[in-house]
């Protein structure tokens, strides 16, 4: 993307700052201990202008993200922007007010409500709607509802099991990338984290969730909640794999949930998680401007300010839906020509209409890493060349590397030169290997470093530049000091029993199971559900049907029980028969998770 949007269309900025009714007086936003989870100042460096250790484009798109307050939207429609990642709104009904995806953490949650009601009256949460099954769209729902008050709680079908699912199989490993994606640990200044993209960065605070009681099965299903119509569009498999979005058609208003927002998206977030479709993304756009479109005046989403007008919103979701279409489609082109993803990803070009809208700018999404995700969608890891098949790992490589390039010493200089002559890209490369080969050697971590906050501070991308400059600060030796855990209590109750036992099947080390037989019954009496649990060739399996051999150990419990008794790994208080030293055996054989594991070092 070299053609950039006009800078003087201050279109974004006017609809950004429209309807602001007022911001919260105290900037720090802190958990029951205390310590800060959001702080509304971090970002106010924002308001000068681009310094050259960021990209122009990146520091405009920071700064609309980075406004915060309470905005009217329409009439009985307001939003709370900048408090989190994301958006919450508040839609006024008859008793109440219904409040759309409360945000990442319960305190910021508060915090939006509570500025809310400062300038329209106390009103009490009549219902709660979770766009989709992401954690930023529902982890602050006991900010607005601490008593589990019995309102409805709507969601589209799956959503329980999608939004708890990335806790049980691949969490650790992204929460551990999200610190890189987010930058959240990174100092907040015109050198460091500026900024997502999507919205400022993550918020720190506590993650809840209250189960749904309404799903949402089908597109034009249709409900009156607390007396305002409420018509959904299903959309399953495009930016989260649970999604709607909705329209007040008697308020010809329409929310698109994340499905379009003011950037191109991620076909594959950088933190981690299955490829999305986006050629069902489009048609869903698709479906969107036919369904609703034509009845609205403004469009909303759970990031970024709204678009008003009729006309506006249509072209908006025209090229929103174009965007996606065009890597797909372009992408097939090329990869049925014989390039790998990475060969597309230099080679694609969008049409200028696109290139020139500031929402089709990649600053969270790239073309270029979503090219490659489409092309992993549909050729997997292989790019068909031979000699990728069967790669040394990369600690070998980067030490085999080095002694053929004529060792670090050689290399370094070499590097150095590519670097000044403004070959970063290069330079990381090699640079890559000679740390891999030698983690010790300190002059390569900190040339590797300097490139990668030159890389980082010319993004623009908000992820790639968090990326880069998490990677140099790691090189200097600047580790946060804990993940983000986002399997939160609310969360690990919500876990299915086929989850939690799937949560004790990925940690067995094999190797050291691979001799162990045993057979556990779990009689589940809250459920009315069995499920034996057997352990052989390293594998743990659960099934519900048996041959009607007795069991080693045959354990009776409720469900919150056996959430207890994994989490303590402890029989104690539960009712058990056989060998007790079967569940022993079976949980020495667990490993534990790395929640601080090296990225940019072996």
């Amino acid at each position: 993307m070299d053609a950039l949007p006009p800078f003087e269309d201050r279109t974004d900025f006017a609809n950004a700052a429209r309807g602001f009714v007022g911001t919260a007086s105290q900037p720090e936003i802190t958990d029951a201990s205390g310590r800060t989870v959001w702080d509304l100042d971090a970002y106010a460096f924002l308001d000068a202008e681009c310094p050259d250790t960021a990209n122009p484009s990146l520091w405009r798109q920071s700064r609309l993200a980075a406004m915060h307050g309470l905005y009217q939207v329409a009439d009985g429609l307001y939003q709370v922007r900048g408090f989190d990642l994301s958006n919450v709104s508040f839609i006024e009904g008859g008793r109440g007010v219904i409040v759309v995806d409360p945000l990442l953490s319960t305190e910021c949650a508060a915090a939006a409500l509570a500025l809310y009601r400062e300038h329209r009256g106390d009103r009490p949460v009549s219902a709660v709607v979770y766009t989709h099954s992401h954690a930023d769209h529902f982890g602050g729902v006991r900010g607005v509802l601490p008593d589990a008050a019995d309102v409805p709680v709507i969601a589209p079908a799956g959503f329980l099991e999608h939004a708890v699912a990335e806790n049980v199989y691949a969490g650790t490993a992204m929460n551990r990338r999200s610190i890189y994606m987010y930058g959240a640990e990174l100092p907040k200044s015109p050198t460091g984290q500026i900024g997502a993209g999507l919205g400022p960065t993550t918020s720190t605070g506590t993650i809840s969730l209250i189960e749904p009681t309404l799903s949402i099965t089908e597109t034009g299903q249709e409900e009156i909640v607390d007396g305002v119509r409420i018509v959904f569009q299903l959309t399953p498999g495009t930016e989260a794999p649970a999604e709607m979005n909705f329209a007040l058609p008697d308020r010809r208003v329409l929310c698109m949930a994340e499905n379009a927002v003011h950037n191109l998206h991620n076909v594959l977030t950088l933190r981690g998680a299955l490829v999305r479709d986006p050629r069902v993304w489009a048609r869903y756009l698709t479906e969107a401007i036919e369904l609703f479109a034509a009845g609205s005046d403004v469009l909303f989403a759970s990031h970024h300010w709204p678009t008003w007008g009729t006309a506006e919103l249509t072209t908006f979701l025209t090229q929103q839906r174009d965007l996606y279409a065009y890597l797909h489609d372009q992408t097939l082109r090329m990869l049925n020509q014989g390039y790998t993803g990475a060969e597309i990803a230099e080679r694609i070009e969008l049409p200028p209409a696109l290139e020139r809208a500031w929402h089709c700018r990649g600053y969270y999404g790239s073309v270029s890493h979503n090219v490659k995700a489409i092309y992993q969608r549909y050729m997997g890891w292989f790019d068909g060349n031979p000699a990728h098949l069967w790669e040394l790992p990369p600690e070998e490589s980067a030490r085999k590397h080095v002694e053929f390039m004529g060792g670090a010493r050689t290399v370094l200089p070499k590097a150095r030169a590519a670097f000044e002559a403004g070959e970063t890209r290069w330079a990381a490369q090699v640079l890559n290997y000679v740390v891999f080969a030698d983690p010790s050697d300190t002059e390569a971590r900190e040339l590797l470093a300097e490139v990668y906050d030159t890389l980082g501070r010319g993004s623009e991308n908000g992820t790639w530049r968090n990326f880069y400059l998490q990677g140099a600060a790691e090189l200097r030796g600047r580790k946060p000091a804990g993940t983000l855990d986002s399997a939160s209590p609310d969360v690990m109750t919500a876990l299915s029993v086929e989850q939690i036992f799937d949560s004790l099947a990925i940690r067995v080390d094999g190797p050291r199971a691979r001799d162990a037989r045993l057979t556990i019954d779990w009689n589940l009496t809250d459920l009315k559900e069995e499920v034996r649990l057997g352990l052989a060739n390293g594998v743990l399996t659960q099934s519900h049907a048996h041959d009607g051999t007795l069991a080693d150990l045959t354990v009776t419990l409720t469900k919150p029980q056996l959430l207890r008794t994994v989490a303590a790994q402890s029989l104690d208080g539960v009712q058990t028969a056989g060998d007790r030293g079967a569940f022993a055996t079976l949980i020495g054989l667990l490993d534990d998770a790395d929640r601080d594991f090296d990225i940019v070092t072996p």
